[in-house]
């Protein structure tokens, strides 16, 4: 496992939406990763990326990409990766068109996330469904492939479920999030909606969040995933906050551990990209705040550069057992920043390379 030779040509597809955004954000002098397309809409080709892309991001377009001349996302860039941040309503059809032109494509987006032969990947709690690829047909060569990373609040409920369920196995769950106006996209909710108020309804997450978990905890086999078979009961919620998605997890663990064992084993959990020197790789990928108002929103959400899931106020639960609060920055380790961690791994393990 090693740093590619030289920097590898990425486009990045749905460049001008929100994710498409932060993808070109985090990409900006990526070490491995140079941006030599921006690809969206029919609409938007033709003019410099500036000119096309809304841009609602707190810094300044990379000076690097605003010149690049957008093009239309279902011609096929030349490129040696390609994420995507596409709508799910074109994706299917242009993430397919590149793999099985060679180009590996790793995407924000849900039409793959549960094929089987296709990895629902979380780096540091199932980096061997990698190994999933090598079953995929898009391309007889085996170059071109789709790795996708999951719904912006499973990442958070996964990272902190992942040490509970190695150490004692994963029973049943409920969880209430709270999630941030930045994953509906831009523009997003209307105002008069968003603006002092709770929307206890956000369409399709709570199907996502009670499949998605399942796979990414399952194990690989001969015969792929088997899902990992515990419930979930999820209720999703829209929230007035910007960035951050907050999760009230009550969870039923094998043998009934205390809150304080749960607790040290939050913390302790070992980190397997630990020697990998995957450049978007936090410090600590999930931390345990001991403060009695943690995680928070505003204040925690940046943590190792968005991509550390903040874990807290770890208590005994009178329903199931065990108690907590998670925070995941929806759009970097839920999004953007997850994919690119998801293409750090497979360049890390030989899978993803320079194209001749």
């Amino acid at each position: 496992m090693s740093a590619p030779q030289k920097k590898l040509r990425v486009a990045v597809l749905g460049a001008t939406g929100a994710v498409g955004q932060q993808f070109i954000r985090l990409l900006d002098g990526h070490p491995w990763f140079d941006v030599t397309a921006v690809c969206a809409s029919e609409r938007s080709a033709g003019k410099t990326y500036a000119e096309a892309a809304k841009w609602v991001l707190g810094t300044d377009i990379p000076a690097s990409v605003a010149g690049l001349t957008v093009q239309d996302a279902s011609e096929i860039a030349d490129v040696d990766l390609a994420f995507s941040g596409l709508d799910a309503s074109v994706a299917q059809a242009i993430e397919r068109a590149y793999a099985e032109a060679g180009i590996p494509v790793v995407s924000n987006t849900r039409n793959y996330r549960m094929q089987a032969d296709v990895p629902l990947l979380i780096p540091e709690v199932n980096p061997d469904h990698t190994a999933l690829v090598e079953r995929q047909s898009f391309d007889p060569a085996g170059r071109g492939f789709i790795v996708t990373n999951p719904n912006c609040s499973t990442v958070g409920l996964v990272c902190a479920l992942k040490p509970l369920h190695d150490a004692y196995g994963v029973e049943a769950l409920h969880v209430v999030t709270m999630q941030a106006l930045s994953g509906a996209g831009y523009p997003g909710v209307p105002s008069l909606d968003s603006l002092a108020n709770v929307i206890p309804h956000i369409g399709g997450e709570e199907d996502k969040m009670a499949a998605e978990p399942l796979k990414i905890l399952g194990t690989l086999g001969p015969d792929g995933v088997e899902n990992a078979t515990f419930t979930v009961s999820a209720q999703c919620n829209r929230v007035p906050v910007w960035d951050g998605h907050l999760l009230c997890v009550s969870v039923k663990l094998r043998g009934n551990p205390s809150a304080d064992e749960a607790r040290e084993t939050l913390r302790n959990a070992p980190d397997p990209l630990a020697d990998l020197g995957l450049p978007t790789s936090p410090e600590r990928w999930l931390l345990v705040d001991d403060a009695p108002d943690a995680p928070q929103t505003r204040r925690h959400v940046h943590r190792g550069n968005g991509m550390t899931v903040s874990v807290g106020k770890v208590q005994p639960c009178p329903v199931l057992g065990v108690k907590f609060v998670a925070l995941v920055h929806n759009t970097v380790r839920g999004a953007a920043g997850g994919a690119v961690l998801n293409a750090e791994l497979l360049v890390a393990q030989g899978r993803i390379v320079a194209r001749a």
